[in-house]
């Protein structure tokens, strides 16, 4: 049987940072940041709070939905741009707070898209017999590495985790295409320096560690890379976009996502939105919305669902599901 979904899971830190709060660090209002972008608050982790320990929750979550005990898993995989350490792999510390002893560990950072590149992995993995399932997390804390002097980019951007165990034991909610893509000679419209290498090219006007983005760039980048991935991977399915029931997009911008629906033709009652309460969170922003329209019906609802992301590299990544 083909790979598929068998259970979901997400966590969210406590604190809640609304743009009014915004508005007193940073020269900003709740009317600009909602008028340009659909958000309204995001989620911002505390001092005990990390991409580890999201992860591990969204993780555990998942589990206890698909039924499957933690030494039962098989590979861990996270995706994420913000780990704990340099080494080793987040993935490797939830592997081993699960319990998870005879699962490999990886993580992939693809920025936003990392969610979908690690599903990629994982039904390759499952559909082959290497694995018998696979545990994906998407994570980050976006937090840490923002200028929260920079309204350009510190209005944008939230922490959480989502996740999904893949599985080959049924055949709802399996995976019938993915489309896979890179453009890294975009790679300075949206990147975060690191210590070391390249530093004068990636380090920012001030050779700033934080995150960078040159938000006109990737706005014309992701409002074609959305529609365009949307389409090719519906053509790898052989499903007419007309069909598509759910598209669960990347939540960067509330004007991207309408930009795709007008350009795809289809209204936006079929689109998944939830900018408003969590603003990007990266890798963790396809999983998060996933597990939300599980939690509410809209999956059951629904029969063929597109999830479709675009972010840092320049990356693009999409994938369809037929839920029953």
């Amino acid at each position: 049987m083909p790979a598929r979904i068998a259970g979901l899971g997400m966590a969210l830190p406590k604190q809640v940072r609304t743009n009014h709060a915004l508005a007193k660090i940073v020269d900003t209002s709740d009317e600009w940041i909602w008028s340009r972008t659909g958000i309204r608050e995001r989620r911002i982790a505390a001092d005990d709070e990390s991409t580890f320990s999201l992860g591990l929750d969204a993780g555990r979550a998942a589990l206890e939905q698909a039924g499957l005990a933690p030494d039962q898993v098989e590979l861990v995989i996270v995706a994420t741009m913000t780990p704990d350490l340099g080494s080793p792999a987040v993935a490797n510390l939830v592997q081993d707070s699960l319990g998870a002893r005879a699962a490999g560990a990886i993580d992939i950072n693809t920025a936003c898209t990392g969610f979908i590149y690690g599903l990629s992995l994982a039904t390759a993995m499952v559909d082959t017999g290497q694995v018998g399932n696979a545990l994906v997390i998407g994570s980050e804390t976006m937090s840490r590495i923002l200028d929260w002097s920079d309204r350009a980019t510190c209005v944008l951007f939230g922490d959480g985790a989502g996740a999904a165990v893949v599985d080959g034991n049924g055949t709802d909610r399996s995976f019938l295409a993915f489309s896979l893509g890179s453009d890294g000679g975009g790679a300075e419209s949206l990147y975060r320096a690191n210590s070391y290498g390249l530093l004068e090219q990636f380090s920012g006007a001030n050779g700033s560690l934080d995150l960078q983005m040159d938000g006109r760039e990737v706005y014309k980048f992701a409002t074609r890379a959305l529609t365009d991935t949307v389409v090719a991977t519906a053509a790898k399915a052989g499903v007419a976009i007309e069909d598509l029931d759910l598209i669960i997009p990347h939540q960067a911008n509330i004007r991207i996502i309408k930009s795709a629906a007008d350009q795809l033709g289809l209204p936006m009652d079929r689109f998944v939105v939830n900018v408003e309460r969590y603003g990007n969170t990266s890798a963790a922003s396809i999983p998060i919305a996933l597990a939300e329209s599980d939690a509410s019906g809209r999956l059951a609802e629904s029969n063929l669902v597109m999830l479709v992301a675009f972010g840092a590299g320049l990356s693009w990544a999409g994938t369809l599901l037929r839920t029953r």
